[in-house]
């Protein structure tokens, strides 16, 4: 059988010679985010890192657990004495301990931004690999009778699956009582938005917290959401920077980013980007 080309493609075809003519494909926009999610899953230095940072938290461990006076909560946090409780270290879920890097780069081939429902689905997949680090750290810690307490912005409604994404991996997860998810409810204290002051207040009326570790200012303490009062209000803490709190890179989503245009999500994509290019130093 013959096969008769158009003329338009056959003046083509007899231009371009021998070379293969490229299929066309669908496409996306450009996303901002891409480098930053294809530098989290392929860079060697983003595992490093956090090896690294796991490993100096463990380095120091034991001796913290030593030093009765030892806290790591922010003394608006610290609402029972520390005597006589039994320690604990505080970890973040995501970006943290587990890795959800594979949603963050369904977002990407998608062009589509974060939504509850889509990250709820990823969340019940029980899917998300440990972090490097994270389970040797863990581990150590629960081996020398310390708690490990995690306190995460996934909701309460998440609970078991994320305990069961946990254990998947090998991180230690003593029961229930061990992930304090958005909505836990504490007596006495009212949380706001996705604030975990009240959680670490919880945390603080059982455990002596040696460590608290996280990806993002407000795992550690309560911080301002102004991004120039941010670095003045970290400098009281800057003593407690790998020592009692270890700080976890993360640049895909974060306060750092919805700083750039003043938390308002509801304005168009296009606005909010135009704010991270004014906002960037030239």
């Amino acid at each position: 059988m013959t096969l008769r080309l158009p003329a338009g493609l056959l003046a083509f075809a007899l231009l371009a010679g021998c070379a293969s003519v490229p299929v066309p494909t669908a496409t996306v926009p450009a996303d901002d985010n891409l480098n930053a999610v294809a530098w989290s899953q392929t860079a060697i230095e983003h595992d490093l890192i956090y090896l690294q940072t796991y490993r100096d938290a463990q380095s120091q461990l034991l001796a913290a657990l030593n030093d009765p006076q030892w806290d790591a909560l922010a003394s608006s946090d610290r609402v029972a004495p520390l005597a006589q409780l039994p320690p604990a270290v505080v970890l973040d879920i995501d970006e943290t301990v587990l890795d959800n890097s594979p949603y963050a780069a369904r977002l990407v081939r998608s062009g589509k931004e974060y939504d509850e429902a889509s990250w709820q689905a990823w969340c019940r997949e029980e899917s998300a690999r440990a972090l490097p680090g994270a389970v040797a750290f863990t581990k150590f810690a629960a081996s020398h009778g310390i708690a490990v307490i995690y306190i995460s912005n996934r909701s309460r409604e998440l609970d078991q699956v994320t305990l069961a994404n946990l254990r998947k991996v090998g991180l230690p997860v003593s029961g229930p009582d061990a992930f304090l998810g958005l909505g836990t409810v504490v007596a006495g204290c009212t949380q706001v938005g996705s604030d975990k002051s009240c959680r670490r207040q919880q945390v603080s009326r059982h455990y002596r917290v040696l460590m608290q570790l996280g990806d993002q200012l407000g795992d550690f303490a309560d911080f301002p959401t102004d991004r120039t009062a941010r670095p003045q209000a970290m400098v009281r803490y800057l003593p407690w920077i790998g020592t009692r709190w270890f700080v976890l890179p993360n640049a895909t989503y974060g306060a750092w980013e919805s700083a750039l245009f003043h938390d308002q999500w509801s304005a168009p994509r296009q606005q909010r980007r135009r704010q991270k290019i004014e906002a960037l130093r030239y």
